[in-house]
């Protein structure tokens, strides 16, 4: 993308201005990394390990200037979900395919990138990603509530089914525990309404102050954290695992992208920076190869820390790298205060981190534009009744679905002269537009190709059949950006009917690559000199004279 350079900063001051934005974020960081490692069903240090490597890989490589590169609460989630279904509930093997799932990720990423994919992100709609984060968020609240009361955990991700167990163990409340998480959760909320006041801070600091007295009440801490890297190679799928752990890498992929390129590009229009897709996939690929093989979670830009560091002043890179280091000396200095946050405190960082994604106006657009309504409300109903991964996959398929359903509904208009000029509209749509004497416009308003081909010339003979002393039959084909061998057949067997009825076609508005394509072809039925009018005004004016000729030689 290309876009205006950024604004430099002032001599002297960008560099300061960097180190107190990445200070000012390590305090957030830091804390919900923990957080997230919770919802990834995995130790605490996975998270740890993927905030640092994320932050230092993308300081280094990346390319954009707010971009915050950690683990985030959406691809926690979706590893929980493939780690539960490929190992059950046995914490080891999970955290051991945790591990390759990682790494498979990340080689999904330097395979996208070498191959230039960096319009990947598009494979998700963003009615499907918004319902989808929706979804999610009331997922991911939902299974932290446990934590938040001190209630026994919640397994899986069906939502009914959580609902049920959740309200069945209503009755083991531990009130010191949940005292704690509402006071956080609370906290947490009014230090919004300061500005620049460090809510999470705020809350880990006092948590781990009344840590002693909590603990003695019954309230679980956050526990050992075992921060020296693990080296070991992680351990390659077995046979029958393969498959379901390829798919998940690049549900991981799509996910992690997706939501990165979102963060990253919104502000880089917002502030007039450059982007690159293909560079962004190939550091995401070796900072998520990287934290795989340390036993790392997987990483991405979350719009939530990439925000924040924008709010903090950042103006380039080094407020990440700055953000790492002052995470690595939080953990050599403070790892044993660290260990001393309250569980109800991390969970209510992830309910508070999550409920930004619960507003309801970004649905608003979609509703009044009538356009994808029912794309955005399959992806949160998907997500809620299927689960977190099958209904990230059963949305993208019906987003797909609904678009080819689109397209293969044939659609054909009827052009006629608007006004005495130049232009040529549908007449269904205006009235006032007159069709030229004995000739027909036909326009397809979808492109031409193999669903939907067919079924589009069936209309453009019912059309000709409606008509008598027709002369010529002229095609618009200005919404087809090529054409697959379906639509060259069905072209060409129209051209062959219309010929039978004695009345020649001519094809208008032709995209260069389709043109030399039929040139190519050579179908007999379209003969070079019927491809070469630019416009629907050159073909009814090359017609006009070839009439009067005609009429000319009969009287």
């Amino acid at each position: 993308m290309n876009a205006r350079p950024a604004p430099t900063a002032a001599p002297g001051s960008g560099l300061g201005v960097d180190a107190l934005a990445g200070l000012s974020i390590a305090g957030l960081l830091l804390p919900e990394a923990v957080a997230y490692s919770g919802i990834a069903g995995l130790p605490p240090q996975a998270g740890v390990i993927a905030l640092f490597v994320g932050l230092l890989c993308y300081g280094l490589l990346g390319r954009s200037r707010y971009a915050i590169v950690s683990a985030t609460s959406s691809s926690a989630a979706v590893l929980a979900a493939g780690t539960l279904a490929l190992a059950g509930h046995n914490d080891a093997s999970r955290a051991a395919i945790a591990a390759t799932l990682v790494l498979l990720t990340g080689g999904c990423f330097l395979i996208a990138g070498a191959a230039r994919l960096g319009g990947l992100s598009s494979l998700i709609a963003r009615p499907v990603l918004r319902g989808f984060t929706f979804g999610l968020a009331c997922v991911i609240a939902l299974k932290q509530l446990p934590n938040l009361f001190g209630l026994p955990a919640l397994h899986g991700d069906f939502v009914p089914l959580l609902l049920a167990d959740l309200l069945a163990s209503a009755g083991k409340l531990q009130p010191a525990t949940a005292g704690a998480g509402l006071a956080a959760l609370l906290l947490l909320f009014l230090s919004e309404r300061v500005r620049r006041l460090p809510g999470s801070l705020l809350v880990i600091v006092l948590g781990v102050a009344a840590s002693g007295w909590l603990a003695q009440h019954g309230v679980a801490l956050t526990g050992t954290i075992q921060l020296v890297p693990s080296w070991a190679w992680p351990t390659w799928p077995s046979s029958d695992q393969w498959l379901p752990s390829v798919e998940l890498a690049a549900a991981l992929l799509l996910v992690l992208y997706a939501e990165s390129y979102g963060s990253i590009r919104a502000f880089a229009l917002k502030h007039g920076d450059p982007v690159s897709a293909n560079r962004d996939l190939l550091v995401f690929g070796v900072a998520n190869v990287i934290s795989g093989v340390l036993h790392g979670m997987p990483v991405g830009a979350g719009y939530s820390g990439t925000s924040a560091n924008e709010a903090a002043g950042a103006r380039s890179r080094v407020a990440g790298l700055v953000a790492a280091a002052s995470v690595l000396l939080m953990v050599l200095l403070l790892l044993r205060w660290i260990e001393r946050i309250p569980e109800p405190v991390l969970a209510a960082i992830v309910i508070h981190a999550v409920s930004k994604s619960w507003r309801l106006g970004v649905f608003r657009p979609y509703l009044q534009w009538r356009r994808d309504r029912l794309v955005a409300l399959a992806a949160v109903l998907a997500v809620l009744a299927l689960g977190i991964l099958d209904g990230l996959l059963v949305a993208i398929a019906f987003s797909l679905v609904m678009l080819l359903r689109q397209l293969a509904t044939p659609r054909l208009a009827v052009l006629g002269r608007l006004g005495g000029g130049h232009d040529f509209v549908d007449i269904a749509r205006h009235p006032q537009a007159v069709e030229p004497a004995n000739e027909l416009i036909l326009r397809p308003e979808e492109p031409l190709f193999f669903a939907n081909a067919e079924a589009m010339m069936g209309l453009a003979r019912q059309q000709v059949e409606k008509r008598s002393g027709l002369r010529r039959v002229v095609l618009s084909l200005e919404e087809s950006p090529d054409l697959d061998s379906t639509a060259l057949e069905a072209l060409a067997d129209f051209a062959t009917w219309l010929g039978t009825r004695g009345i020649p076609l001519a094809v208008a508005r032709l995209k260069d690559e389709v043109r030399e394509l039929l040139l190519r072809v050579a179908l007999p039925q379209l003969p070079p000199q019927a491809l070469n009018d630019w416009s629907v005004e050159d073909a009814v004016s090359a017609a006009a004279p070839a009439a009067a000729s005609s009429q000319g030689n009969t009287s």
